[in-house]
């Protein structure tokens, strides 16, 4: 791998509680990246050995497991998704904390499915399907990236999975969370193999965000 560690973070609610935590182990992104009309998507940091991608949630696990990045900050629902080989999540961060459930109409009882079959509007197919077919369920997953509320609403599904974390946005739309799939929060990711190769900066890297969570 390169001397330098690419670390890529997600665009988002997850980035602003990540900064002061990545300032706490000595990196600082360059002044450019908090330029809001700045389109890059790299920059450089205080530290000459670390590099900065900004990307989609989705897609930092997605650099990371192909080895584009080396460490990488996500939610742990992306992480679950794509449920990629090559990632190691040493570190749970303690932050973005929410949960990834199923919603339906409120009033609307959640029978078991008909035919072992059941419609879901969800931006997580493979989460959803994975879920469902341990209770023997074959689900259809629609794929949405937001709006998902609206699908009961429109027809376009009986029910819906997606991150909650107040259940204010389900209450706006009339519906009601009737099942959590998994407890969510945002993690440190590595590459198996660029973790395993480089035997100074990447593990002390990772060991310093464990001391200043444990701390």
């Amino acid at each position: 791998m390169a001397d330098r560690i690419i670390f890529a973070v997600p665009k988002g609610r997850i980035l602003e509680d990540a900064l002061p935590l990545m300032k706490r182990v000595g990196i600082e992104p360059e002044a450019s990246f908090f330029d809001e009309g700045n389109r890059a998507l790299k920059f450089a940091t205080n530290n000459p050995d670390v590099g900065l991608i900004r990307v989609r949630a989705f897609d930092v696990a997605t650099f990371v497991a192909h080895g584009a990045a080396h460490i990488g900050i996500v939610g742990s629902d992306v992480i679950e998704e794509f449920d990629y080989s090559e990632l190691y999540a040493p570190v749970d961060l303690g932050f973005g904390r929410c949960r990834l459930s199923v919603a339906v109409p409120k009033g609307e009882e959640l029978h078991d499915a008909e035919g072992g079959h059941v419609r879901v509007a969800t931006k997580y197919p493979g989460l959803t399907r994975r879920y469902y077919e341990r209770q023997g369920i074959q689900a259809e997953c629609v794929k949405l990236n937001g709006a998902m509320e609206l699908a009961p609403a429109l027809g376009l599904s009986r029910r819906i999975v997606d991150l909650v974390e107040s259940g204010g946005t389900l209450k706006a739309n009339n519906l009601v969370e009737s099942e959590v799939i998994l407890d969510v929060s945002a993690r440190l990711i590595v590459n198996r193999v660029a973790y395993k190769l480089n035997s100074g900066l990447l593990p002390g890297l990772v060991q310093k965000f464990r001391d200043q969570v444990a701390g």
